[in-house]
């Protein structure tokens, strides 16, 4: 068994979990924030079969897309009053997946 942690933008979890569930997943769904832009994000846990793997992951790069938007990283401590930064361009959506190992599993 393998537990697969997604970290997914929030704009696509509802079609993520739809599509889980439709497939007989059973997730549960973290809210997360992001480090670098500090946007949320959703964190979905899932236990899986090892031989069902491959089925979320297929679900999961058919439903994350990543895209293009434009920020303002924030100004630094001590910056000169007035200064406006630059907008940069940063990807965003997709997702980071891991797959770890259960050793053991129990539901009460």
């Amino acid at each position: 068994m393998k537990l697969v942690v997604a970290i997914i933008q929030d704009d696509d979890a509802g079609n993520v979990i739809s599509h889980l569930n439709e497939e007989g997943f059973q997730v549960t769904r973290l809210s997360t924030k992001g480090g670098f832009l500090r946007a949320g994000n959703t964190t979905i846990l899932t236990g899986v079969e090892d031989q069902k793997v491959e089925s979320v992951l297929h679900i999961l790069e058919a439903n994350c897309k990543s895209r293009t938007q434009f920020t303002t990283l924030p100004a630094p401590y001590g910056s000169v009053h007035g200064f406006m930064p630059k907008p940069i361009e940063v990807r965003v959506g997709g997702a980071t997946v891991f797959i770890l190992d259960v050793e053991q599993f129990h539901k009460f």
